[in-house]
């Protein structure tokens, strides 16, 4: 007779069924917990920097002019930030912003001072001709196949060079009247009470926020930085769209070199390289905010907004000059390595229920007993299995319309294979 004391208990089978159940309905929901902790953590950290240095400076740290003063002060590294972003979401490093930063505003000076140029056309030629510089430094990258690092280091040293020859090593002084009102107004003019230099910044970082993650063309310089192979299948005109992001990284230097001559209100030949290294922290720190494992606008504004207020804070508490480099430097080191973490964090992970099963591979050589066994490699596998689902979800060819129209579906699958990318892999 059937035992009926365990007649409504639950088979074993079925207990093992529900806890499965329950174990999977809970993942997704601390997946994501984790992916909002990752994505706005380092948004939170700045909101505690800030509340940390106004308990310990009541006086000075929470005050209207402090905030003046930093927002004009990294406005100008903010701006190039968000030009070096650009190259960086293509794979690609752009070491010459530094230099043409110097460049930029000595050529500012030098026209209007030496030539009595009017400002406007003074300051429209100066980001016509970083667009030029920033051009050339993407035909040399990808034409010539030079190494981003090298090309741009050797492009960088001759716009040094053109910035001494322009100058004579001395500094650009005006004599007179001095500058145009218009022109040192763009620096130190007010809006809403704020400096008006804020928001050009938040101006930019909107623009490219929008063309980077709204546009195919962003889109697609996303595709060309993750996988150049898949960008070439799916006939992206890679080359030349890298030539367009450096164009653009030199188009936002000059216009960063205007904003510097209008601040500086002389021209000095040693200027630029200092913003340099400020600059690649915050593109690079901002690869762990927002949009985690990769570079973007929004990110990279978190991250000076979080180095703005780590070196106010550290001035205001009386520490040394040196502080300033140290901070950045270990900023930098924490940058890359984050942006690493986050990148691998992104990547899929594949899971196995036991140890694999090795097969008997047959012989090469019908004589030969035993033939040898190359080891499959997984980096290809997986490159190639992304590279069939990018082309099964059909990418545009043409970036900046397509003949199929556009739908929630293909804009979500062409987010959906642009979200992890390996930043920092060749590092």
């Amino acid at each position: 007779m059937p035992d009926l004391k365990n007649a409504d208990a639950p088979a074993p089978a079925a207990r093992r069924t529900s806890l499965a159940a329950e174990r999977a309905s809970a993942r997704p929901h601390h997946g994501r917990v984790g992916q909002l902790i990752g994505s706005y953590g380092l948004l939170g950290l700045a909101v505690l920097l800030a509340v940390i240095f106004s308990v310990a400076l009541p006086d000075t740290f929470p005050t209207t002019a402090n905030l003046t003063a930093v927002l004009s002060n990294q406005s100008i590294p903010a701006m190039l930030a968000l030009g070096a972003t650009i190259p960086i979401v293509t794979g690609r490093f752009d070491l010459s912003i530094g230099y043409g930063l110097g460049l930029s505003h000595v050529v500012v000076m030098y026209l209007l001072v030496q030539h009595g140029w009017p400002w406007p056309a003074a300051s429209a030629a100066v980001i016509v001709g970083g667009a030029l510089v920033g051009a050339a430094n993407g035909v040399v990258v990808e034409f010539a196949q030079i190494d981003s690092f090298i090309a741009t280091l050797g492009t960088g040293s001759v716009l040094y060079a053109i910035t001494g020859w322009i100058t004579g090593g001395a500094r650009i002084v005006p004599t007179g009247a001095g500058l145009p009102t218009g022109f040192t107004d763009l620096y130190d003019s007010k809006l809403l009470g704020l400096p008006v230099s804020a928001f050009y910044v938040l101006a930019l970082g909107i623009v490219l926020w929008l063309v980077l993650e709204h546009l195919p063309i962003g889109r697609s310089l996303y595709v060309i930085g993750s996988n150049k192979r898949a960008a070439d299948l799916l006939g992206i005109p890679g080359r030349r769209y890298v030539v367009y992001a450096y164009a653009a990284s030199g188009m936002v230097t000059g216009a960063a070199g205007v904003l510097l001559a209008a601040q500086q209100q002389i021209g000095d030949p040693s200027i630029g390289m200092d913003y340099l290294l400020p600059a690649f922290s915050a593109a690079l720190l901002g690869s762990t905010a927002i949009k985690l494992g990769r570079v973007n606008a929004m990110g990279t504004l978190v991250a000076v907004l979080i180095l703005a207020i780590g070196l106010s804070g550290l001035g205001q508490f009386g520490a040394q000059f040196w502080a300033t480099p140290l901070f950045n430097g270990a900023t930098l080191l924490a940058a890359v390595g984050l942006a690493g973490w986050s990148a691998r964090r992104g990547e899929p992970v594949r899971r196995t229920r036991g140890p694999r099963r090795s097969r008997q591979r047959a012989p090469e050589h019908p004589g030969s007993l035993t033939a040898p066994r190359k080891p499959p490699s997984r980096t290809r596998a997986a490159l190639l299995v992304r590279d069939g689902l990018q082309t099964l979800f059909l990418f545009p060819r043409s970036l900046w319309s397509s003949n199929e129209p556009d739908s929630p579906q293909r804009r979500s699958s062409l987010g959906r294979h642009t979200r992890a990318q390996p930043l920092l892999g060749g590092l």
